[in-house]
């Protein structure tokens, strides 16, 4: 079993002269139950050119204000202060209160050490406020927008997993994806002459990285021209940037990834494979000449040599040369040698010495014919 308070009493100022209040006292309607203040009174309404009398609902808002009775200084607001004094009172404090606040977050600004400070004064440049805490007029008539100078930004070209074409000065396509690292240099610039900055630094590295590669081959985009590339495309974006007096410094151009076309890969190795195998033949024809250069110079510094000695001794060095030339010729060829009594019309000299190799070749195929028949 649970027990409910009881009902709080009725407020004094609705408890009092309950016969003259807006719900009346018992008997006010049939039955002894409240009236309804807002019904027609008992007695009926009053005929229109009487007196009016105000209704119990004015007396009471009248009463809950403070403003009735007639007796005391205040009606209930402040001490020794007329009546119609509280709200005016009110309204100028609310007032210096919201113009204290007013003062305190406009006037006053907390520039970071990272940060500096850029001042309007009606839309007007009025200048850079350095780090710390500074008082400037208050708004609308001074702004103040704080910008970054120390914080690299990094634009990742292209965005996503997209795809960055580019044409090569030797008619290549080939699939670029670099970085572009920046920074604020003038915060004013910054401010007033870019009204978008990110988008601007982007576009004006594409520009440069397309108008790089447009004059640099192939090959020294994939192999060591890289670097080359990316001083080349810092500078050209700085200069750019300084034509549009962005207030922006480009610290660093990255090339992470050139490649072929997804496309062609096939085709492209097959090119790469074929251009390796070029570079190869080239390389072996190129020492094949230094041979042959070689050996064609020394024998030109031998034939200088001999000559230097034929001037020396001429009829020695002929002789000499005649018989070096004879030895030569005649070690490459069947020789025989006779005596010349006794010498026949007619003999087969080139085919003596074929006939001496072939005589031993005989008995041993005739060996091996009589052990194959024993058997």
């Amino acid at each position: 079993m649970s027990i409910l308070p009881r009902w709080p009493k009725r407020p004094i100022i609705l408890a009092a002269d309950n016969s003259k209040g807006p719900w009346g006292g018992d008997g006010g309607t049939p039955g002894g139950g409240p009236r309804n203040p807002w019904s027609v009174p008992p007695g009926g309404r009053k005929p229109a050119g009487g007196p009016a009398r105000p209704t119990a609902l004015d007396d009471f808002l009248k009463r809950a204000r403070g403003g009735g009775g007639g007796h005391g200084g205040g009606g209930g607001g402040f001490p020794g202060l007329p009546p119609g004094a509280n709200a005016r009172v009110l309204w100028a404090i609310g007032a210096g209160i919201l113009v204290v606040l007013w003062l305190l977050f406009t006037c006053i600004h907390q520039v970071g050490p990272q940060q500096r400070g850029v001042v309007t004064y009606l839309g007007r440049y009025a200048g850079t406020l350095s780090p710390g805490v500074q008082i400037t007029p208050p708004a609308p008539f001074a702004r103040v927008q704080d910008v970054d100078v120390q914080r690299f930004r990094t634009e990742n070209f292209p965005r996503g997993d997209g795809v960055n074409l580019a044409l090569t000065g030797d008619q290549n396509i080939v699939d670029l994806t670099y970085s572009v690292r920046w920074n604020v240099a003038n915060p004013r610039d910054y401010v007033f002459q870019l009204a978008q900055p990110e988008e601007t630094v982007r576009a004006a590295a594409e520009s440069a990285m397309r108008a790089v590669i447009a004059t640099t081959t192939l090959d020294q985009a994939l192999g060591g021209g890289r670097t080359r590339i990316e001083q080349r495309v810092a500078e050209l974006t700085q200069a750019i940037l300084n034509s549009y007096h962005s207030g922006v410094r480009i610290q660093s151009v990255s090339l992470n990834r050139v490649t072929p076309p997804a496309q062609i890969v096939d085709d492209f190795n097959k090119v790469t494979v074929a251009q390796q195998e070029a570079v190869a033949e080239v390389n072996r024809a190129k020492s094949y000449a230094q041979q042959v250069i070689a050996r064609a110079q020394g024998e030109a510094a031998q034939f200088d040599r001999v000559y230097s000695q034929y001037r020396l001794a001429p009829e020695v060095t002929r002789r000499r040369m005649y018989y070096e030339t004879m030895e030569a010729v005649l070690a490459k060829s069947d020789k025989t040698i006779i005596e010349a009594p006794g010498v026949m019309p007619y003999l087969p000299i080139p085919n003596a010495r074929r006939l001496t190799e072939a005589a031993p070749a005989q008995p041993a195929a005739s060996a091996q014919t009589q052990s194959g028949g024993g058997q």
